[in-house]
């Protein structure tokens, strides 16, 4: 188990990583990947149960799926860090060619990744997809997503929101960043979604609140 020191350690170095491949092309998300790398850490090399090597069908083990894909660095930094590739390979962030286009993709077959994300709004959902499989299977480990408030404001999350509670998907721990920033300016002025705690509350769900 990797000591606080360590983790701490790593966390510095990812915000590195990041740096250095959205200044590198002169484009990415660099805002949303610098809030994120804490969760990542943890979840990566603390949290989740996993497995030597990659395979897609994730039995056996812990399993992640990012829906707010534009904070590609963040992840793919945590990623290589981790031993799914190998750390050069960040050097090729949104070249022509590379596996490592601005959001996550599949068709590449990079380690790690199990849903393309160009479209947000979708990570709950499938997800919870995975989460029933591994209930079928009696695979008693757990799927973790990661979603953007902003994203939030798309329907199909609420209908998997309801989904999941009223099935009683109860193996998926969801989480939002919620930093109160879309693309096109603040949340509460795009769209405002109220209390998103009452919110998840109403739909049967067990809800923590982390602050820095």
């Amino acid at each position: 188990m990797p000591d606080i020191n360590y983790l701490n350690d790593l966390v510095t170095q990812v915000r590195r990583d990041i740096l250095r491949q959205v200044h590198k092309v002169n484009s990415g998300h660099p805002g949303g990947s610098l809030g994120c790398t804490e969760f990542f850490v943890a979840l990566f090399q603390e949290l989740m149960d996993r497995k030597d090597g990659f395979d897609m069908d994730g039995k056996n083990e812990d399993i992640f799926f990012l829906s707010n894909g534009h904070i590609s660095p963040v992840f793919y930094s945590v990623l290589a860090r981790s031993g799914y590739f190998p750390l050069e390979e960040l050097n090729t962030f949104r070249l022509i060619n590379s596996r490592l286009q601005g959001h996550p993709a599949t068709h590449e077959g990079l380690p790690g990744i199990r849903i393309a994300s160009g479209s947000l709004g979708q990570g709950i959902s499938v997800s919870i997809g995975a989460a029933s499989t591994k209930k079928l299977n009696n695979d008693l480990h757990i799927v973790y997503t990661l979603c953007g408030d902003g994203e939030l404001q798309e329907g199909q999350n609420w209908e998997a929101i309801m989904y999941a509670a009223g099935n009683k998907v109860d193996n998926l721990i969801v989480t939002v960043d919620y930093n109160g920033q879309q693309i096109d300016g603040a949340v509460n002025t795009i769209l405002p979604m109220g209390n998103l705690r009452a919110k998840f509350e109403a739909f049967g769900w067990d809800v923590v609140d982390i602050k820095e």
